[in-house]
């Protein structure tokens, strides 16, 4: 019921993800992130937000990606309803899909990111991502929020779409999460939208002043 991408951006330090879905709130359900560990997107028939934050704590360990999706995966009978994808901060991936989710499904690894997703239109859906991603020269923000919109214009969910959301994390910025809910017509587009306003202007301006990983005591002047 969902398609995302996860990646890092090795000049910046930031890592993020991005999500749609034909559901309501693929954000609170789908993304996760942590600069300590990496990020996460657990989704399927019945996803789990324990896999999305408990993945992210085996990376915190040291496990990789690829070792912390299996560890969490392995322990739980309802597995087969669930997917689940991991990058660590070193750019290395894992993931796992059950085969009780409805094709079209799967995952694909590129260099610093994955993507994955089910109740797809067409299985070309996750190549398109990985080549649009991978081959677009834009900030690393509208690389993740453009790849959604290449993958609607491939078929996507084959349901259509409802719900879009990206969050991002960046040692020197304060987190962008960015969620539409509920959007019937267009929710990439609503989200695309949002991230303009949320990154200039007034609200920008604050954000600019607030604490972030590097500096836990900014304040405002």
């Amino acid at each position: 019921m969902t398609f995302s991408i996860l990646a890092r951006d090795p000049t910046t330090g930031a890592i993020g993800g991005a999500a749609a879905t034909g559901s309501l709130c693929v954000g609170g359900w789908v993304l996760r992130g942590d600069l300590a560990a990496g990020m996460s997107a657990s989704q399927g028939a019945a996803p789990s937000t324990f896999w999305g934050e408990d993945v992210l704590a085996k990376m915190r360990e040291g496990f990789p990606a690829a070792e912390a999706v299996d560890l969490i995966t392995d322990a739980d009978r309802g597995r087969e309803y669930r997917q689940l994808a991991a990058l660590d901060l070193g750019g290395q991936s894992g993931a796992f899909t059950g085969a009780s989710n409805e094709p079209e499904l799967g995952s694909r690894t590129f260099v610093n990111g994955i993507v994955s997703g089910n109740m797809l239109a067409n299985a070309s859906v996750l190549d398109e991502m990985v080549e649009h991603f991978t081959s677009v020269e834009s900030p690393f923000e509208l690389r993740l929020l453009s790849t959604l919109r290449a993958a609607a214009q491939q078929g996507g969910d084959y349901r259509g779409l409802l719900s879009a959301a990206i969050l991002v994390l960046h040692p020197e910025r304060p987190p962008l999460t960015l969620r539409i809910d509920h959007h019937s017509s267009d929710p990439i587009g609503a989200l695309e939208d949002l991230y303009q306003l949320a990154t200039s202007g007034q609200y920008s301006s604050w954000t600019a002043k607030v604490p972030v990983a590097a500096d836990k005591e900014r304040a405002l002047d």
